[in-house]
């Protein structure tokens, strides 16, 4: 009978042993990857996660679907996304089998000028108030993907948001923390307080919060559509706020906006091809690491080797030297697009990489011949949208519009105010943006919708991505889940120079050595608990028939299928 015990207990202890080494036997935890036949979607919080799902099931598009999970977030996570901010998407057609891209992103006033600026005494466009706002494009993102590929009408989609907007919902404690940082800094400003701290404070976590203001403009739209927020009183509103604030916005200004369908570009790297919208985003930037990366043996270095992190820092900052100096909007300014991405450009690049000292600074590259939520959809007709959206620094400008429910954004920070850049502030001009969906197709055929949010972040976190799958052999959950490191100090589009090489951020799980190493390169390292994005994927499982989806233990993600 000992014997029988003993033999039992040394059975468990295997099975526990086996269990534990799936998480503690490695330098982080993760998860399973969520697996479903007739669609998948993956937000940053759990129940627009089950909204999406609602619209799919009933017979929504994966663009629909979206929508729905976009309005709901604008709501319940107003402190990365709403409509008072920009839209960026990448979506694959099943019937056509192609990518197409949206770029909903705003532009300046066109009657506040460089000027005006200089002789007030600006170095840059602050960051909160009435000057850094630009039209908000989301609304007009929402309608042109909707006119192209949705199938239920919009006030079905938009019923959701509408219903917990009215009669409320419980704030997440992630939610609540960047809710309360958020209400410091902004609360200051006309009509913030009165929309989002009802008795003097932000909501906490657990407590049921609504927004009455935000639902009678999601009704507003709902009826009447983009023109009801361009057109309409909305639009109106928005502007006699701003104007009253000492800003420039006008009514005109919103009126004339229109989002630009764009070809998504894209850079192969060891036989697939990343795809990534045009500047005026900053997505090429990824393109660029990995095609100074392919260069190398990332294989052979391992994951979270000294060796592989010090080669992703130094292409990192050599691919933001370009994006400094090189990415503006393509309406206005001619960027060198076809140069910036190619793989001759890259291997030119590659060769100011030292292997043994990381860099105090680069040059850009020589040009002759410039907070969020991302969330994910798939349908089951085989559609798959990669969509991001944001008002900038968390919760935007601070400026509130009387009885709208939803902050503006604060996007023209992004300018620079030197002459010379083609991001140089002028007047009608989209700025330099932050958001950036990404998507991976094999053979020509989708692959993976995925994003990594959090401004300068985002091409790092997307690079990290595709080369954990690709070069590591992770899992979609895996992927994300592994720690991340973000380089912060490169020059930056608004004018700051980097001259100091920098500083390394690192999340926990990178091995002491290694640390170390990376010092004994030239490193300066620190330690960060946060700003390491949030992440959301679906993969197309061709042979199976099935979509994967994978979601980001940072913040309150979801992924869930059916």
């Amino acid at each position: 009978m000992r014997r029988l015990i003993t033999l039992f207990t040394a059975v468990i202890l295997s099975i526990v042993s086996i269990a534990q080494d799936r998480i503690t036997g490695h330098n982080f935890a993760t998860r399973s990857e969520v697996i479903a036949q007739n669609g998948m979607a993956a937000t940053s919080h759990p129940l627009a996660t089950q909204v999406a799902l609602d619209i799919l099931k009933a017979g929504g598009s994966a663009v629909d679907a979206a929508i729905a999970a976009n309005a709901v977030l604008g709501l319940m996570e107003p402190t990365g996304c709403g409509i008072g901010g920009d839209l960026f998407a990448i979506l694959w057609d099943a019937k056509s089998q192609k990518l197409h891209g949206l770029n909903a992103s705003g532009r300046s006033p066109k009657n506040m000028s460089l000027e005006y600026l200089k002789e007030k005494g600006y170095k840059k466009i602050p960051s909160y108030g009435p000057l850094p706002v630009t039209v908000p494009g989301a609304v007009d993102g929402w309608f042109e993907l909707h006119s192209k590929f949705g199938k239920l009408p919009m006030d079905k989609i938009l019923q959701p948001a509408i219903a917990y907007a009215r009669g409320g919902f419980p704030v997440t404690e992630l939610i609540a923390y960047y809710l309360e940082r958020s209400g410091r800094i902004l609360g200051q400003y006309p009509n913030f307080k009165e929309t989002y701290m009802p008795n003097g404070k932000m909501p906490a976590k657990g407590k049921i919060f609504k927004n009455p203001d935000l639902a009678n403009t999601y009704q507003k739209i709902a009826k009447g559509g983009r023109d009801a927020f361009y057109k309409g009183d909305i639009a109106k509103t928005i502007a006699k706020y701003i104007q009253e604030q000492g800003g420039f916005l006008t009514y005109d200004d919103i009126a004339s906006h229109k989002s630009e369908w764009v070809n998504p570009v894209s850079a192969n790297y060891r036989g697939y091809d990343v795809w990534e919208l045009p500047p005026n985003g900053q997505g090429i930037a990824a393109l660029q690491i990995l095609n100074i990366l392919e260069g190398f043996d990332i294989a052979s270095m391992g994951f979270g080797s000294a060796e592989y992190l010090h080669h992703f820092i130094e292409a990192k900052k050599l691919a933001y030297e370009d994006r400094a100096h090189h990415y503006a909007d393509m309406q206005v300014e001619n960027v060198p697009l076809d140069r910036l991405i190619s793989k001759d450009y890259a291997a030119e690049r590659r060769e100011l990489l030292n292997p043994n000292r990381a860099a105090r600074s680069y040059e850009p590259g020589s040009m002759d011949t410039p907070s969020t939520i991302y969330l994910t959809v798939a349908d089951k007709d085989g559609n798959m949208v990669s969509l991001i959206q944001s008002n900038y620094r968390g919760m935007g400008s601070g400026m509130t519009p009387w009885g709208l429910g939803f902050v503006l954004q604060d996007r023209g920070e992004g300018f620079n105010l030197e002459e010379g850049y083609l991001n140089t502030y002028a007047p009608g001009k989209r700025p330099f943006h932050t958001i950036i969906p990404g998507f991976i197709t094999k053979n020509g055929k989708p692959y993976i919708s995925f994003g990594v949010m959090g401004g300068g972040m985002q091409p790092q976190g997307h690079v990290q991505i595709v080369v954990n799958m690709i070069d590591f052999g992770m899992n979609l959950q895996e992927a994300g889940d592994a720690p991340r490191v973000q380089h912060i100090g490169s020059s930056e589009p608004t004018g700051e120079k980097m001259t100091d090489g920098g500083t390394v951020l690192l999340e926990t799980g990178f091995d002491w050595e290694v640390i170390r190493a990376l010092i004994g390169k030239g490193h300066k390292i620190q330690w960060d608990l946060g700003g390491f994005g949030g992440y959301q994927a679906i993969m197309w499982d061709e042979k199976n028939g099935v979509y994967y989806g994978a979601s980001e233990s940072r913040k309150d993600g979801q992924a869930a299928g059916w």
